[in-house]
């Protein structure tokens, strides 16, 4: 990921709606659910939040799908994977087992999935 792209989501993730709806649809994991729940669960109007899912879709953090009349929304994983690798591939000046579990985490993912390619 490069310092622009990072910069982007970040700064959607930057308003109070829109990283409630992050973190609920995170919680959701790949299924996601329909905008209008989402809306209800983090107190936004059906417009605003339609405005707010939109902006984390054009980030890349999260993804669409229509089914039927309904928009259902997920986290994008590997957006999301992403951009924690962007913010963690220099913890610690090279030694993630400094920064804790959840790096280590992050780092083992990333390295196992690469070089699953």
């Amino acid at each position: 990921m490069d310092i622009d792209t990072a910069v982007s989501s970040l700064a959607a993730l930057a308003h109070e709606h829109r990283l409630r709806i992050f973190r609920l649809l995170v919680r959701m994991g790949p299924n996601g659910l329909p905008a209008g729940e989402i809306a209800e669960q983090v107190g936004a109007t059906p417009t605003g939040a339609s405005f707010h899912l939109k902006e984390l879709d054009r980030a890349g953090l999260i993804h669409a799908t229509r089914q039927g009349r309904y928009i259902r929304y997920a986290v994008h994983v590997e957006g999301m994977r992403r951009l924690l690798d962007f913010l963690t591939e220099d913890c610690c000046q090279g030694q993630p087992e400094l920064c804790g579990a959840p790096v280590r985490k992050a780092k083992t993912l990333a390295t196992s999935k690469g070089s699953a390619r």
